[in-house]
């Protein structure tokens, strides 16, 4: 979106939420997220929202779609809100469509005190101005603002994938889908499958049919630590047991036991666990001692950047509404969900006249339960004068 700039500097607040875990339970996650995500919005008093989701609709899609509905509905009627007087509302609902179908939802609110908000129309190929509030739902092909298209198939050989272009990023790539594969080597197949999906991304991002201007990258990643690397250093001193199914012979389980201390069990390893003795590893000085592990990105080092992770790993959290900072044993915590950026989006957020306090990348909610996963949010201001002084058009894709 562009929008002119105040003299004392537009307040940005740019949200990622994987939002699965909230329509299994309307009841008491839905209102601890949006309590917390209101609580963000009092602190940061931000002119522009930005909140890009995914899994909107959780599992069962066709009995949860009423529970989105009633969340986007308290989003815009909420007295927390009631000072955001535009706002557009993207939901991808249409989930009888498998083959288009991609669960994610983006919505922008802008401040009353934000003038002249324009929204670039990709049919029209120009900016209109942004007036009142709007959801779109269902298909996102009925309107202009957003461009549609698929991944090529060979991205995804057993699954169809594709993106919708408009002002902001935001995507949701392929998870690891068994530990035991994940393990196999370094890096894995599924950070592979990421790495060129992304890259298609950056790619069309960049396609030279549009101006290059700065641009965020933010949503579910994926992002998962170097399973192979980051079990030997856990598992350093023990021995492994590989247990195999009896019928196929193939891998069932990895059992890592101490060499000593009655051989007690480290870690176990399965398709979908990942069960390790110690979970404080992952919450002492916020796990930043396992960053060297998190390499996905570094692939990208010279497109994306991102500014210091100092929060937790956001995934896979208990779903369990009383525990807000334990793990699920399901996977190897990580920082799946993150917002990235160009380098000149970079520039314009870590501008020399923006002090360093009033740059902020974090998690919400960090001691509550948000779901399996935390949101991550970047608060920053830009001031007049950084980039252009009424239209900063910043072009953008939705992917899943």
């Amino acid at each position: 979106m562009a929008g002119k700039l105040t003299a004392q500097g537009t307040g940005v607040l740019l949200v990622t939420a994987n939002v699965g875990s909230l329509f299994e339970d309307p009841e008491n996650l839905q209102k601890t997220w949006l309590r917390e995500f209101y609580q963000a919005v009092h602190t940061y008093k931000p002119h522009f929202i930005a909140i890009h989701c995914q899994e909107v609709g959780g599992k069962n899609y066709e009995e949860s779609m009423t529970h989105v509905d009633n969340f986007v509905k308290e989003l815009l009627s909420s007295d927390a809100m009631k000072e955001y007087n535009k706002a557009r509302i993207y939901l991808d609902e249409n989930y009888k469509s498998q083959e288009h179908f991609t669960a994610l939802g983006s919505c922008y609110f802008i401040h009353e005190t934000l003038k002249n908000v324009q929204q670039f129309d990709f049919k029209a190929k120009k900016f209109k101005k942004v007036i009142g509030k709007e959801i779109y739902s269902d298909t996102l092909e009925s309107t202009s603002m957003v461009e549609k298209e698929k991944f090529p198939q060979e991205y995804f050989p057993e699954m169809k994938r594709q993106f919708h272009t408009f002002d902001l990023v935001n995507i949701h790539l392929f998870h690891d889908a068994s530990n035991l594969v994940a393990w196999e080597k370094s890096p894995s197949v599924y950070s592979g499958t990421r790495q060129k999906a992304l890259g298609y991304v950056l790619d069309r991002i960049t396609d030279q049919r549009y101006e290059r201007v700065p641009y965020f990258v933010f949503g579910d990643f994926n992002f998962r630590l170097d399973s192979k690397q980051v079990i030997e250093r856990l598992c350093s001193s023990a021995t492994m047991q590989t247990v195999r199914a009896a019928d196929t012979n193939e891998v069932d389980k990895l059992i890592f036991r101490e060499v000593d201390n009655d051989r007690k069990v480290v870690l176990q390893l399965e398709k979908k666990l990942f069960n390790y003795i110690n979970q404080d590893v992952f919450r002492e000085n916020n796990g930043t001692q396992l960053l060297e592990f998190d390499k996905e990105l570094s692939v990208y080092k010279e497109r994306l950047h991102e500014l210091e992770i100092s929060f937790p790993p956001s995934y896979p959290y208990s779903e369990d509404a009383s525990q807000g900072k334990q793990y699920m044993n399901t996977r190897c915590p990580a920082w799946c969900d993150r917002i990235l950026m160009s380098a000149s989006a970079k520039d314009l957020v870590l501008k020399p006249e923006n002090e360093d306090k009033a740059v902020i990348y974090d998690n919400i909610g960090p001691n509550v339960c948000m779901g399996d996963h935390k949101p991550v949010f970047l608060s920053f201001r830009i001031t007049a004068g950084a980039g252009k002084p009424n239209a900063n058009k910043h072009k953008c894709c939705v992917v899943q």
